[in-house]
C-alpha cells in the first residue's frame, strides 16, 4: 500500500515597482520555509504549516529576475519576498501565461503602486525600498498582536484596555 502526499497552495499576494516584485505568501506559523528564484523568472516556495501540512507553490513570473538580489523575510503570519526584476520595467501581469491566474494569487492592494505614482513615492522606489516595506510589514504585524479597546461608561468616564485578542463589540440595552 502506498500513500499519495498532497500539498496545498498558500495564498500569494503580489505588487510591483519598476525594479522589484513583492510576493507575500500568507501562511501563519510556517516552518521549514524554502524559497528559490531562478533567472528566467521561476519562483518556487515550500513550507510546512502549523499542523504539519505541506504547502508548495511554483510561479512562472512574467519576466526575468535577478535571483542573487532576492530577499525573504519570514514573520508570524506571512513570508515576504522581494525579487529584483532584470531588466527593470513594469510588467503587464504577474505571470507569464495570459490565462486567468489561480484563485490563490491576488493583488496586494496594501503595497500596490501605479506606474505613474512610482515617481512620487521615492522611498519605495529606491534600492532600500524593500527594507522600508519590511519595516512597515513588521510594524503592522506587531500592532496586530495587541489591540487597544476604549470602554466608555454612562457617566462619561473612559478607560483603555489592551488585549491580545481581536476586539469584540457587545451591546447592552
Amino acid at each position: 500500500m502506498f500513500y499519495l502526499e498532497f500539498s496545498r497552495c498558500p495564498e500569494v499576494l503580489w505588487a510591483q515597482r519598476a525594479s522589484r516584485v513583492y510576493l507575500t505568501v500568507s501562511l501563519p506559523d510556517a516552518k521549514d520555509v524554502k524559497v528559490k528564484c531562478e533567472p528566467e523568472g521561476l519562483f518556487k516556495f515550500s513550507a510546512t504549516g502549523r499542523q504539519g501540512e505541506k504547502y508548495e507553490c511554483t510561479l512562472e513570473l512574467y519576466g526575468a529576475i535577478a535571483p542573487e538580489g532576492c530577499r525573504t523575510k519570514t514573520g508570524l503570519r506571512n513570508i515576504l519576498c522581494s525579487i529584483p526584476k532584470e531588466p527593470k520595467g513594469w510588467w503587464k501581469r504577474i505571470l507569464k501565461t495570459e490565462e486567468k491566474p489561480a484563485p490563490y494569487i491576488k493583488v496586494d492592494w496594501n503595497k500596490w503602486c501605479d506606474e505613474d505614482d512610482e515617481e512620487i513615492d521615492s522611498e519605495l522606489s529606491s534600492e532600500d525600498g524593500a527594507a522600508s516595506i519590511f519595516r512597515t510589514w513588521r510594524r503592522r504585524e506587531e500592532s496586530d498582536r495587541s489591540s487597544l479597546i476604549g470602554l466608555y461608561h454612562i457617566d462619561g468616564s473612559a478607560e483603555i484596555a489592551v488585549t491580545t485578542s481581536p476586539p469584540t463589540l457587545e451591546c447592552f440595552l
